[in-house]
């Protein structure tokens, strides 16, 4: 492997650093003169944590604000997404060209750059939306790991960096956070480190109310390295992260004793600091406590002189690794996968698979579509790195001849991420912002609750994350209803900007995973089943599952009933057409594998689509949102309450999902 690239240490240690102080001070001001001008917001966290982020950045992270993607910076992710305005406050200080003044004034206004929680985006120098607690923290091990992978693949001269976090007590109280921290061990991790606001107050007041807990002892047994200081010396902050830095075979955990609200005389150290604005009284003493004689959103000359000092720190770092990326045999494919580009191979790869199912009608279960998928396009997408929450056999997302990423080799492509779905889906999340890669993890679609907020945010986030979700509907069987996913696609469907995708074959799987890796700026969902289907689409050359839904089968003669079907029920609708065909009723077949790219269609596409007759539609879940589609004169067939542990046959039977009852159904419909 490449040499070693070194990264630059500190010229001027955090103890001898005389600008220290003020520069903290100036966290602090900007933070409670915005949550005060906005009337709500959380000071404390930023008040408290400035000492910290004041040496880390000023010392210790990799960054440049004039070139806020360059795609080795240091990775920084403030979990502890209340805290917002300690964010906004380093990138105005730093540089960071959008995040001006007059946007700091407008803190958690319409329209502005600063709202509530951080919202992703590097141009800012905010890498991941934060917030709901805990999501922060499973990004960054998404992000850590994803720096290994491409470091393994691309060498030190392209890829040697470091993800630091600043998490909260209530960071560590979300059960996401052991999901996350025991993995980053498991995997030893050893370029994320986290900085822990030891703060011991939460909004109903002291954390010894919920949460007495080791914290440091949880962690070590996790496999990390563990400090604790005192979060507002500057000098052992400093020789926590340098000791933090040596390490490089465990994940490290400094725990930082703060004190919340730092500077305010009558509310620091208690919870009247978390989450409201201090009062004009409060800030007029907390200036004096400081030694802060500046009126709000007043930034000294030398103060802010000082901190655009540190946002040019690393100038010479950036353009060393220019030069070393201009002189890289790897740039171009460097450049392909950081940019998100696909491989110029993927198509023709997909079309020879769609055809080759075409011809030979295989009768297969859309899971193990999806991993014939897999098995023809992981030889093509060396950015394609996948996984399962111990569910590799079920959801068919392993392909032989692809190792496992471990601790001794991240040279791998599957990462085994243990029965921890919320980790799992947290850190695709992660692995998807850092750039590079493009995740993928399975797990069953009744799990889809376990990761659900990180799904949400990646939709948020706009970022292009594949979610395997099988055993998708009472289809699974035996398992019962505590595994039987019935209102998940209801639920999973109501997510804006999530593409939720339930083929019906092995070619709409096909088409399905073409769209999601297509779609660099929407997360994707595959619902797919543990039982077989037949074969029922042909290919012409268009992706008709792009469309969202279309015509499978047109009514002989005048169309009097419109069959509407996902994923395991278009088989049974086109049995039930054969039927009503036979007695002299038109009925059309319409498959609908994303309702929201069907929505994206034109009104005169829809409405060719639906037709205008009566419509049944056919889902083997709950009927809410079916309605939009079939109208006040239409109606469904499937799930109204919880399914049962039989085998599947007798489950649709039981049930009255049947092609006998379909037909029954739109012959009621046609004489209504």
């Amino acid at each position: 492997m490449s040499t070693a690239v070194a990264t630059a240490m500190p010229q001027q240690t955090p103890a001898t650093d005389p600008m220290h102080n003020s520069m903290a001070n100036a966290i602090r001001a900007l933070s409670m003169d915005a949550v005060e001008r906005a009337k709500v917001g959380h000071p404390g966290m930023p008040m408290g944590m400035a000492d910290v982020a004041t040496v880390l950045w000023s010392h210790f992270l990799r960054f440049d604000p004039e070139n806020p993607s360059w795609a080795d910076r240091d990775r920084f992710v403030l979990s502890a997404g209340h805290g917002s305005m300690l964010l906004y406050a380093l990138g105005y200080l730093t540089g960071y060209k959008k995040m001006t003044l007059e946007e700091i004034k407008r803190f958690r206004q319409l329209g502005s750059l600063t709202p509530g929680h951080p919202e992703h985006d590097i141009e800012l120098g905010v890498e991941t939306t934060t917030g709901p607690l805990g999501q922060g923290l499973g990004n960054s091990v998404g992000m850590a790991l994803a720096e290994r992978i491409l470091n393994a693949r691309f060498g030190n001269e392209l890829v040697d960096h470091r993800t630091f976090v600043i998490a909260s007590d209530g960071d560590l109280m979300e059960g996401i956070s052991h999901e996350a921290a025991s993995l980053a061990g498991h995997l030893k991790l050893g370029r994320l480190i986290v900085l822990y606001d030891d703060n011991k107050i939460s909004i109903d007041g002291p954390t010894s109310l919920s949460f007495t807990e080791d914290v440091q002892a949880r962690f070590r047994a996790y496999g990390w390295h563990v400090q604790a200081i005192d979060g507002h010396d500057a000098a052992a902050i400093g020789t926590a992260v340098h000791e933090a830095l040596a390490v490089t075979d465990k994940p490290s955990l400094i725990a930082c004793r703060t004190i919340i609200g730092f500077g305010a005389p009558k509310k620091q150290g208690t919870k009247d600091s978390h989450g409201s604005a201090l009062g004009a009284e409060e800030i007029a003493g907390a200036r004096q406590q400081l030694g802060w004689r500046y009126p709000p959103f007043v930034i000294p000359e030398e103060i802010l002189s000082a901190w655009r000092k540190t946002g040019t720190r690393c100038t010479t770092d950036r353009q060393a690794w220019q030069k070393r990326y201009a002189d890289s045999k790897e740039r171009v494919e460097f450049d392909r996968v950081i940019q998100g580009i696909l491989p110029k191979h993927l198509d023709a790869t997909l079309t020879q698979l769609k055809q080759k199912i075409a011809t030979e009608k295989p009768k297969h279960a859309t899971r193990q579509s999806s991993g014939a998928v897999l098995e023809a396009i992981l030889p093509v997408m060396p950015e394609l790195i996948g996984g399962s929450a111990d569910l590799t056999p079920s959801n068919n997302t392993q392909v032989k001849n692809f190792g496992p990423i471990t601790a001794s080799n991240y040279n791998g492509r599957y990462i085994h991420f243990g029965v921890r779905e919320h980790g799992m889906a947290a850190a695709m999340n992660g692995m998807a912002l850092h750039g590079g890669i493009i995740p993928y993890g399975g797990t069953f679609l009744q799990f889809a609750d376990y990761c659900r907020p990180a799904i949400r945010l990646a939709a948020l986030m706009r970022q292009r994350v594949i979610f395997v979700m099988t055993h998708d509907s009472i289809g699974l069987g035996e398992d019962g209803p505590t595994h039987q996913p019935v209102e998940h696609l209801a639920a999973l469907r109501a997510i804006p900007n999530l593409n939720v995708f339930r083929p019906c074959d092995g070619v709409e799987t096909a088409e399905c995973w073409q769209i999601a890796l297509e779609r660099s700026d929407t997360p994707s969902l595959l619902s797919l089943t543990r039982q077989a289907l037949p074969t029922v689409r042909g290919t012409n050359g268009e992706n008709l599952s792009a469309r969202g839904a279309y015509v499978l089968v047109e009514a002989d003669g005048k169309r009097q009933i419109t069959l509407l079907a996902t994923g395991s029920e278009v088989s049974l609708a086109l049995e039930a057409r054969v039927q009503l065909q036979k007695e002299g009723i038109g009925a059309a077949v319409v498959s609908m594998p994303c309702w929201t790219l069907f929505e994206k269609q034109a009104e005169a596409y829809r409405l060719s689509v639906l037709g205008h007759g009566p419509r049944l539609a056919i889902e083997a879940a709950i009927s809410q949102g079916w309605e939009r589609y079939t109208g006040e004169n239409g109606a469904f067939l499937g799930m109204s309450g919880f399914g049962a542990s039989a085998p599947a046959e007798e489950l649709y039977r039981h049930f009255g999902i049947t092609v006998d009852a379909a037909v029954k159904a739109a012959k009621k419909l046609c004489k209504s």
